[in-house]
């Protein structure tokens, strides 16, 4: 039998026991335990000093903890694809599955947006019927501040300013990608490290410039003030779209950039760079999503 795995006669790659599953699942439950402690806290006041150390309101001690257990557990998933990629295991069969994979998880990304843009579309096209809402306890002043979109005293943002911004350096990089994915495919390796490298910085740049945007909505309370009482679901609406799309942004970035130390590596051919590939696809995604938020979310109900 341990002839028959070494010397196997199919197409599929039977992988050999791994760690990083399981390390992945421990770490995930505990940076969320870790999250719910941080933000509501798990013990009261009178907890002894070992549980008030770690699961008081306010810890971030085991959040973080397990977001370096994620860390870790994904570098050394990854690192093992890649080292099973260079070994040959991956044969068009495998490779195929991998492709549907990557097409299988940006579809689900795609309906984890549509739940969001859903929520927002719902209040903005649908908020007169909020008027006609009987007066029941607090939820009348509720429905009186969602009736009108956005909310009074809500403050939006200028859409042709930092959202243009980044607008532009988003589909500027998209180009940049494609360059880059176009030069490897052509055996221009020196371009497809420039194009790759370029992509990379303006990536860091729409989050910088994003970062930005937040600390002055928050400094300037636009969103969250006396006067938009009972409005909050506008910003978290839009913290929440738009934020969440700033985290794929900064994944992609990294995604892109574990692509072009590979490249500088002498990794990748014209004829097998999957990574890359699946890189640039998941970077086109995060484009396309950031046009609907800047056509529909600043432009269109801003």
């Amino acid at each position: 039998m341990a002839d028959a795995h070494a010397a196997p006669h199919h197409d599929y790659h039977l992988v050999n026991p791994s760690p990083w599953p399981l390390i992945a699942s421990i770490a995930v439950t505990i940076m969320m335990v870790g999250a719910v402690v941080w933000m509501k806290g798990l013990v009261g006041d009178d907890a002894g000093a070992v549980a008030g150390a770690l699961l008081a309101k306010g810890d971030k001690a085991l959040f973080f903890a397990g977001f370096v257990g994620v860390l870790v557990a994904a570098f050394g998933w990854w690192a093992d694809v890649i080292k099973e990629s260079q070994a040959g295991d991956h044969t068009p069969v495998v490779s195929l599955g991998l492709r549907y994979g990557m097409m299988l998880f940006i579809a689900s990304e795609v309906m984890f947006f549509a739940a969001f843009f859903w929520m927002f579309f719902e209040m903005a096209v649908f908020n007169e019927a909020r008027a006609h809402i009987p007066e029941i306890g607090n939820w009348a002043d509720t429905a009186a501040a969602w009736s009108t979109w956005p909310p009074k005293g809500i403050e939006t943002l200028d859409a042709w300013q930092l959202p243009l911004l980044n607008t532009v350096i988003l589909l500027l990089s998209g180009t940049t990608v494609t360059w880059a994915h176009h030069a490897l495919q052509v055996g221009d390796r020196k371009a497809a490290k420039l194009g790759l490298a370029i992509t990379v910085v303006l990536g860091v740049l729409f989050t910088a410039v994003q970062v930005y945007e937040y600390q002055h909505i928050l400094h300037e309370n636009l969103f969250f003030n006396e006067e938009a009482a009972n409005s909050g679901l506008y910003g978290s609406i839009f913290f929440m779209a738009t934020g969440f799309h700033g985290f794929h942004v900064l994944l992609g970035t990294i995604f892109l950039l574990v692509c072009l130390l590979r490249l500088m590596a002498g990794q990748m051919t014209p004829q097998k760079h999957f990574g890359f590939e699946a890189a640039a696809w998941y970077w086109h995604f995060v484009d396309v999503v950031w046009l609907f938020l800047f056509a529909f979310v600043y432009v269109t109900f801003g």
